[in-house]
């Protein structure tokens, strides 16, 4: 005789995750009667609900078109016979973020997480574009376990300035590193601050952002063509309508997150990040939400994938488009199948169907001139090459396909900062001792460091070099760059210098050898005396007294984990990605 199951059946729709009050069914009637306060009918409340993650906000102009997305996404829900609930959550923006954005990206992963368990969801739309958003709610999303969908919020509108196209934020730094060089004045550099960044939405190029909506895409975590519509347009707002009925679909078959992020879904994430030119902090990103569920980012294994995977998508900052044209020339259907002889076309999305199936039933292909083909790429290897040597024990990464070819076999004297600190105080000062074929080395602004390990890394050009016409330098640091940015500069060294990684023992005058073709990035300093230099001055791991710095510090892990709370991190071990 069958032994029968004594715990009572899981509750969904606004039945589940009751609120304890010894009484279920007073807790379910106590929360019917608030519910119903707001108007809602009985047969309302026994639809399917939809959680919808809203981080429209005031300080993030990339999710300016929150609300009309929100009406997209409800009508779409409605459609599918579900029901819409909307809730907000921490929103992040780059330039509104103190100290900076990564310092808040697990906070508002926690957020994420904790607001879909505590709350009553079939299923879970998340609304997310601007850099830290994404990757923050697929780390909550995964924790919670819950059928999950992404929602991008697009990119921006390209401008014009006196006839030039110009978009966020290549554009920025190219016209601030001319107004720093002395190129142009005041006046112009005012002029086109109004025209970089022409509508709301996310930045125009292969920067993070759009480098973590075409990863989510890759993933099967969106609809397909969710990644490249322009915030502004009506093709996104029908994605999110399409989304919407999706989520309702996704939690009648319990389609649960972690049957689409699979080991085959991140090898396909990170073949794309190779692929597009993809921004650097993407490594760092999918290492965190890979953690989550499990699974450590091989980042051997993935500079071995790099060598056989070319750039394909001619996108600022590796090429000459945007968003918007990436978005013309068909969007991911484009480059996915161009690419997918290297994927794992076998992998689960969130429409139920495979990524293979996705493809078939995507427009056929047409002429374009923005994803290139594997016989005629922007680059002959992924965007992305790992280092590792003296330096870095733990690896460091470079953008080889943003870089000056001329400095990939660079050997040069270490000018050093100690911190953003004192690189702010002196990098423009004439009395700077500094030349172009110097390599400038800048500490502490790794994960504990900064703390938050902030986009530094794109170290300025000094003043008195750019004003002569210098226009690239070899770089290092353990912090991040944006990846709208561009130019010879390695990242992510690791372990960082706050925690007495090598870098922390780094002299002016030393000599740095970087030979990206051998993927090292050398100190030409003995063992002994970098061992003599660190017992010399022993390095203080920061910490604060109290609150959520506190935790952070006490907490957080280096790049190659993704800069992710260590106890965030899932406890099944899964083994690494990409697998040899």
């Amino acid at each position: 005789m069958k032994k029968e199951d004594p715990s009572p059946p899981k509750q969904d729709g606004i039945k589940a995750g009751l609120t304890s009050y010894g009484d279920e069914g007073f807790s379910l009637f106590l929360r019917k009667a608030f519910i119903k306060g707001a108007g809602y009918t009985d047969d309302a409340l026994d639809r399917p609900v939809i959680g919808i993650a809203n981080t429209g906000s005031a300080y993030n102009p990339c999710h300016g078109n929150a609300p009309a997305l929100i009406e997209a996404l409800k009508r779409g829900i409605m459609l599918a016979g579900g029901l819409p609930m909307d809730f907000p959550t921490i929103s992040v923006h780059e330039s509104f973020s103190q100290p900076t954005s990564m310092y808040l990206r697990n906070l508002m992963s926690i957020d994420t997480e904790e607001m879909i368990r505590a709350q009553p969801m079939d299923a879970v739309v998340l609304i997310g574009g601007c850099d830290k958003t994404v990757p923050a709610q697929l780390m909550g999303a995964a924790s919670a376990g819950i059928p999950a969908i992404q929602l991008i919020t697009g990119s921006m509108l390209t401008g014009s300035h006196r006839g030039e196209r110009v978009g966020a934020c290549t554009d920025c730094r190219r016209y601030w590193a001319r107004f720093r060089a002395m190129e142009i004045d005041a006046a112009e550099v005012a002029d086109v601050n109004n025209q970089l960044v022409a509508s709301v939405g996310t930045c125009s190029v292969m920067g993070t952002a759009s480098t973590m909506a075409c990863i989510a895409e890759a993933m099967g975590m969106t609809v397909p063509g969710g990644a490249s519509p322009p915030a502004v347009t009506a093709d996104r707002m029908r994605i999110a309508e399409r989304t919407g009925t999706q989520a309702v679909q996704m939690a009648r078959e319990k389609l649960t997150i972690d049957k689409v992020l699979s080991a085959e879904s991140f090898e396909n994430a990170l073949r794309v990040l190779l692929a597009i030119g993809g921004s650097t902090n993407g490594i760092v990103h999918l290492a965190a939400i890979a953690g989550r569920l499990g699974f450590d980012i091989d980042l051997d294994a993935l500079d071995r994938m790099g060598r056989e995977t070319p750039v394909l998508l001619d996108l600022k900052p590796s090429g000459q488009h945007y968003m918007e044209d990436f978005h013309h020339a068909g969007g991911m259907a484009t480059l996915l199948r161009e690419l997918s002889p290297l994927l794992h076309l076998d992998a689960m999305t969130v429409t139920g169907r495979t990524l293979g199936e996705e493809l078939d039933n995507a427009p056929p292909r047409f002429e374009q001139d923005v994803v290139r083909t594997a016989a005629n790429p922007i680059y002959p290897q992924g965007g992305i090459a790992v280092l590792r040597g003296n330096l870095a024990p733990g690896g460091a990464i470079i953008k080889q396909s943003a870089a000056d070819a001329r400095l990939m076999e660079h050997e040069g004297r270490a000018v050093v900062f100690a911190n953003a600190a004192d690189l702010a105080a002196r990098i423009d000062s004439d009395d700077l001792d500094v030349e172009a074929g110097d390599v400038l080395v800048l500490k502490n602004i790794g994960p504990k460091g900064a703390p938050g390990m902030p986009e530094a890394g794109y170290i300025p050009i000094p003043k008195k070099l750019a004003r002569s016409g210098v226009k690239d330098m070899v770089r290092i640091s353990d912090g991040r760059m944006s990846g709208t940015a561009f130019g010879t500069i390695v990242l992510h060294v690791t372990p960082e210098s706050a925690i007495g990684g090598p870098l922390a023992y780094v002299q002016n005058g030393d000599r740095i050898r970087l030979s990206v073709a051998r993927r090292e990035i050398t100190l030409l300093v003995s063992a002994a005396e970098i061992e003599r230099r660190a017992a010399l001055a022993p390095v203080t791991v920061p910490s604060a007294p109290r609150g959520y710095r506190k935790l952070f510090l006490q907490t957080v892990t280096q790049a190659d984990k993704g800069v992710d709370f260590e106890f965030l991190r899932s406890n099944e071990t899964r083994g690494s990605v990409p697998r040899k």
